[in-house]
């Protein structure tokens, strides 16, 4: 199994990133997926999550209304559109499989 992300860098507060998470060496299309993230010195929290088909997905309270996640069964691709980002969504962003592998992470740091 390997997830690889892309997509993170640095925005202004306001701005909007996307980001991908690569898939390969299961079969994406069967299993849920997440985004994690954790920021420094703070613990690795649920920032959303999809169900296989896509049809259902879940949100933290923090980033409803702001963040989309989504995916694309044919091309192995998890995405997490994130818009009005602030200063408080910096973090380091993970995919996660419901069968609990980890991508290596992407760094997201919203700053003026």
């Amino acid at each position: 199994v390997q997830l690889v992300e892309s997509g993170g860098g640095l925005v202004q507060p306001g701005g909007s990133l996307t980001l991908s998470c690569a898939a390969s060496g299961f079969t994406f299309s069967r299993f849920g997926m997440a985004w994690h993230r954790q920021a420094p010195g703070k613990e690795r929290e649920l920032v959303a999550g999809i169900s296989s088909s896509g049809s259902t997905t879940n949100y933290r309270d923090s980033v409803k209304g702001r963040f989309t996640i989504s995916r694309d069964n044919a091309k192995n691709t998890l995405y997490l559109q994130m818009n009005s980002l602030k200063p408080e969504d910096t973090a380091v962003y993970y995919c996660k499989t419901s069968l609990g592998y980890w991508g290596q992470g992407t760094q997201v740091t919203v700053s003026s």
